[in-house]
C-alpha cells in the first residue's frame, strides 16, 4: 500500500470538481517550487473533464506557471486527432487550450489517422516514456496522475477480467475488444500508474457506488482494477456523496481514511 490512502468525501459534483482544483493548483504551485517543474497524468471522462475545467475557472489558475508542466495522459481513444470522443481533445477545450503551456511538453497518445497501427502506436508511447524517464529509473516520474472509476471498476483502460489489468512488463498497452465503446484504446499499465508520487482518484455518482466500495473493502485487481491503484506517496479518493452511499463506515475514520476539508499539502 501507499505510505497514505484517504477518503474525502464532497456534498455534490460541483463542490467536488472545485474542491480537487483548487487542490491541484496549491499542490502544483509548490511542485515547481521544489522541482522546477511538475509532470501531471490525465483522465478523461465527466469529472476529468470537470476538474480541468474548474481548473480553468479558478481565479489562481494562473499562479502555475503552465510552461513548466508536463503533461500525459494514462489512456486515450484510437480515434482521429480532434475527435471529441478522445481525452486529449475534451482536455484542451476544457483547459489546455487556455493556458500557455510548452507544446514540448504535452504529450498526447498517437491517433488513429497517424498512419500507424494500435500495437506500433503503443510502443511509440512507450518509448516516449522511456525518452523522458531519468536515466537511473526504471519508471517515469509522474507527480499526480488523475483517475476516473467505472461503475465495473476499471482504471484507465484497463478492465476486469482482461489482461491489461495483469500486464507488469509493458508500460503501454493496445486494447482491442473494450466492454464500452470505442473498442481500440491505449493504456498506461498499473505499474506505471502507481509508479505516480499520487494517484488522486476522482468519483462521483450512485453508480459509482459500489465499485468504490468493493476496491476500498480489498477487491481482487483482476475483478475491480481499481483496488490496485497504489501511489507511491498517496492515494487520494476524492468522491461526492452519492458514489461514497456503499463505501464501508469501518473504512472512513482518523488514523487510515478521513472525509471532509483535510490538509491541502498531499
Amino acid at each position: 500500500m501507499s505510505n497514505e490512502r484517504r477518503v474525502i468525501v464532497h456534498p455534490d459534483k460541483a463542490a467536488l470538481a472545485a474542491a480537487v482544483a483548487a487542490r491541484f493548483i496549491t499542490k502544483v504551485v509548490d511542485l515547481i517550487d521544489e522541482f522546477d517543474e511538475a509532470s501531471i497524468v490525465l483522465t478523461g471522462g465527466t469529472m476529468g473533464s470537470a476538474v480541468l475545467q474548474a481548473v480553468n475557472d479558478n481565479p489562481a489558475r494562473d499562479s502555475i506557471d503552465w510552461s513548466r508542466i508536463n503533461v500525459w495522459w494514462g489512456d486515450e481513444r484510437w480515434l482521429p486527432a480532434g475527435d471529441p470522443e478522445r481525452n486529449e481533445t475534451q482536455a484542451r477545450a476544457a483547459l489546455l487550450d487556455h493556458v500557455a503551456l510548452d507544446p514540448a511538453r504535452v504529450h498526447p497518445f498517437p491517433s488513429s489517422d497517424q498512419g500507424v497501427e494500435l500495437d506500433d502506436a503503443a510502443a511509440s508511447y512507450a518509448q516516449e516514456i522511456v525518452d523522458n524517464t531519468p536515466a537511473n529509473a526504471s519508471m517515469p516520474h509522474f507527480d499526480i496522475t488523475f483517475l476516473g472509476v467505472g461503475p465495473d471498476g476499471h482504471i484507465a483502460s484497463l478492465f476486469p477480467e482482461r489482461g491489461g489489468i495483469r500486464e507488469r512488463e509493458l508500460t503501454v498497452i493496445s486494447v482491442r475488444n473494450s466492454p464500452k465503446p470505442p473498442p481500440e484504446r491505449l493504456s498506461l499499465t498499473l505499474p506505471v500508474i502507481n509508479s505516480s508520487a499520487r494517484v488522486w482518484l476522482v468519483v462521483a455518482g450512485a453508480d459509482k457506488a459500489s465499485a468504490l466500495g468493493l476496491t476500498l473493502a480489498g477487491a481482487s485487481i483482476n475483478e475491480v482494477p481499481a483496488a490496485g491503484v497504489e501511489g507511491r506517496r498517496k492515494t487520494l479518493f476524492f468522491v461526492d456523496a452519492e458514489a461514497a452511499a456503499e463505501v464501508p463506515e469501518n473504512l472512513i475514520f482518523p488514523g487510515q481514511f478521513w472525509t471532509g476539508a483535510d490538509d491541502t499539502q498531499q
